[in-house]
């Protein structure tokens, strides 16, 4: 893949897998369904899981599991099925170790503006892929990027829109955002299904309304470069996120959705200049 540029002429590249990994098992079995329903469509693929979620709503919620084995699961993820493995670090000194095993590594929404964070994931070489906090305004997102830029022999650099603040418990898409986003020179991102959360909506976990992530994801097919998804297969029983990510089992007829509109979109864009 590319880094750089991610994405074919004729198809966004995506970023999916479950919120967190549960078990080698269920990572596994995900990788190999997002594979094959990838792979059938053309669509570059980067698997994502997180090996601990530092940053859900109560102590009670289920974190992941530990950094040595998680990296060892995406590490065989990314062998065995030769794709590029994504993955989120919430701690400088996590980033060199964490690079050793995925290919790109992914700055949380809630960290985005930590600038020794930053600066270490730039420093492992690895393409770093920065989320916007759901507080910071889109054309802020420049100073992030610039942080990452400005590491010597730093790789590519992503940005990721993931929706804003709107109130307690609630997040919206502002399309607006994406023309911004677009100006730091990245490729950019829509994260459709940390877009629908509504937090702390359970009390101690994290609502959300999956019912739009469709809606949200065709909207954002008109100005995206990548797409972002959590995918589980039973997402009731999800160990976490399971409120807004998106049925497995539909998960092939919405990227079929996405692709025509895509295209249409991009050969607009590029036809008036406005592509990149």
């Amino acid at each position: 893949m590319d880094f750089q540029k991610p994405y074919t002429d004729q198809s966004f590249f995506l970023i999916a897998g479950p919120c967190v990994i549960e078990s080698r098992e269920h990572a596994m079995f995900l990788a190999e369904r997002l594979v094959d329903i990838t792979e059938s469509r053309g669509i570059p693929f980067l698997f994502k899981a997180s090996f601990d979620k530092a940053n859900r709503t109560s102590l009670s919620s289920y974190r992941g599991i530990s950094m040595e084995e998680g990296l060892e699961i995406l590490s065989e993820i990314r062998q065995q099925y030769g794709i590029p493995v994504l993955t989120d670090v919430h701690e400088a000194g996590q980033c060199a170790k964490v690079a050793a095993a995925v290919d790109v590594l992914q700055i949380p929404a809630f960290l985005c503006r930590q600038t020794d964070l930053l600066l270490a994931a730039a420093a492992t070489g690895r393409p770093v892929n920065v989320k916007k906090g759901q507080f910071l305004a889109p054309w802020d997102m420049k100073n992030a990027v610039d942080k990452v830029r400005s590491v010597p022999d730093s790789d590519a650099v992503w940005v990721t829109e993931r929706g804003t603040t709107f109130g307690y418990g609630n997040l919206v898409v502002d399309f607006q955002s994406f023309p911004h986003l677009r100006k730091t020179g990245c490729p950019v991102i829509f994260d459709a299904t940390h877009s629908v959360q509504k937090p702390g909506a359970l009390g101690t976990a994290t609502g959300g309304a999956r019912e739009m992530i469709p809606t949200l994801a065709r909207a954002a097919a008109t100005s995206v470069d990548g797409f972002f998804f959590e995918v589980h297969e039973n997402p009731e029983k999800a160990l976490s996120d399971g409120p807004n990510a998106i049925r497995l089992d539909h998960f092939g007829a919405l990227l079929d959705q996405l692709l025509p509109i895509w295209r249409v979109s991009r050969a607009a864009a590029l036809a008036d200049g406005a592509g990149k």
